[in-house]
C-alpha cells in the first residue's frame, strides 16, 4: 500500500478567521478529491508559539512547510508587479476584484512571482476590504489624517500612500499588533473588519471608517519544488481542491463583513460609511501617488488591470 502524501500547510489568525476557516475547506476538498492518498495537516495559527505570521513566508520557501496563505503585499518588494494591486481607492467592489484575480492578469502575475521566488501561487485568496480604524475621532476627510500614526503593513508603496494623506506609517507585524494598539503606540490602523473585530482591536480603537481604500490578497503559496515533485495526478487534485478552498473562502469573506458590521455596532463602536463625496476627496488626495505607482509597471501589465476592471463595470 502507498503512503499518502503529507501536505502542510500553516496559517497565523485564530479559529472564526475567514482564512482559517479558508483553510479547513483546503482540507475537507483535499480528502474529496485525492482521499487518502493525501494527509493534509493544517497549522491553524503559529503566532500562538510566538511566532510572527511573516514566518510563514521563510517556513514555505524553505520546505518546512508545504503551503501558507499570505498578503500579496508582503512580496511586493521581491515581485514588484505585485504591487499592481495595491492601487488604493481603485477598484470599486469585490466583483471586479475577483475578475482581476481569476483573468489572464492574475495568470500572469503567478508566472511572475514563480520567476522570483522559491514559490507557486495556487490561487488568490480574499483578505477583506481595508478600513481605517481610531481611538479617538472618525476618520472622513485626509484632514482628519494630519499627524496621527498608522498601523501598515510592510509595504513601501502602502506607506507612502499613508504619507501622502497626512499620516506617519509604522509597520508592525500581525502578532504585535493587538499589543500596539492596546498601547497606543499607533493612533489609528487599517485592516479588513474581521481582523478588527477577532483581534478585538475594537476594545481601544471605537471609530471605524469604512473607506474600502483596498481589497487586500492574499496569495495560496505553496512551495514550488515540492508542487513540481508531485505525481501528476495528485497535483491536479490539489489543484482543483484549492479552486473549491477559494471559492468558499471569498464568500466566507463577504458574509463576514456583514456579520463583523452588526457585531462591532451592537458592541457601541462607531461604523461610519463614507458619502460619494468624501470618498472621492480621497481618491483625488491619492490621485499623484497612484500615478507614480502605476509609473513603475510594465504598461501591458497596467492594461491588463484597466482592461479587467473595465470589462466589470
Amino acid at each position: 500500500m502507498t503512503e499518502p502524501i503529507t501536505i502542510r500547510f500553516g496559517g497565523y489568525q485564530g479559529p472564526q478567521s475567514v482564512h482559517t476557516r479558508g483553510g479547513r475547506a483546503l482540507g475537507q476538498y483535499l480528502h474529496e478529491e485525492l482521499g487518502d492518498a493525501v494527509n493534509f495537516i493544517f497549522d491553524e495559527n503559529i503566532v500562538e508559539r510566538g511566532q510572527k505570521a511573516a514566518d510563514l513566508l521563510t517556513m514555505v520557501e524553505s520546505g518546512e512547510l508545504d503551503g501558507c496563505y499570505f498578503s500579496s503585499s508582503y512580496l511586493a518588494g521581491r515581485v514588484p508587479e505585485l504591487g499592481v494591486f495595491d492601487q488604493h481607492f481603485v477598484v470599486p467592489d469585490r466583483a471586479s476584484a475577483y475578475a482581476i484575480l481569476d483573468g489572464e492578469l492574475g495568470r500572469e502575475l503567478a508566472r511572475c512571482v514563480a520567476a522570483g521566488t522559491g514559490y507557486c501561487v495556487m490561487d488568490f485568496w480574499d483578505n477583506g476590504f481595508r478600513h481605517i480604524s481610531t481611538a479617538d475621532r472618525v476618520i472622513t476627510s485626509p484632514q482628519d489624517c494630519k499627524g496621527l500614526t498608522i498601523r501598515t503593513l510592510a509595504n513601501e508603496d502602502h506607506k507612502a500612500l499613508f504619507r501622502t494623506l497626512g499620516f506617519e506609517p509604522h509597520a508592525i507585524d500581525v502578532r504585535d499588533l493587538p499589543a500596539a494598539v492596546a498601547d497606543g503606540t499607533v493612533d489609528a490602523q487599517e485592516n479588513p473588519l474581521t481582523n478588527i473585530y477577532n483581534f478585538r482591536l475594537h476594545d481601544t480603537h471605537r471609530h471605524i471608517s469604512l473607506t474600502g481604500h483596498l481589497l487586500g490578497v492574499a496569495l495560496a503559496l505553496f512551495n514550488r519544488q515540492h508542487v513540481e515533485a508531485l505525481p501528476d495526478y495528485i497535483r491536479e487534485g490539489v489543484a482543483r481542491a484549492m479552486r473549491k478552498a477559494t471559492l468558499a473562502q471569498r464568500q466566507f469573506a463577504e458574509e463576514d463583513d456583514a456579520i463583523c458590521t452588526a457585531k462591532l455596532r451592537a458592541e457601541g463602536v462607531e461604523v461610519r460609511d463614507l458619502t460619494l463625496q468624501e470618498r472621492n476627496v480621497f481618491i483625488e488626495a491619492v490621485a499623484p501617488q497612484i500615478a507614480r505607482l502605476r509609473a513603475n509597471f510594465d504598461p501591458k501589465l497596467v492594461a491588463l488591470f484597466d482592461k479587467s476592471l473595465r470589462q466589470q463595470n
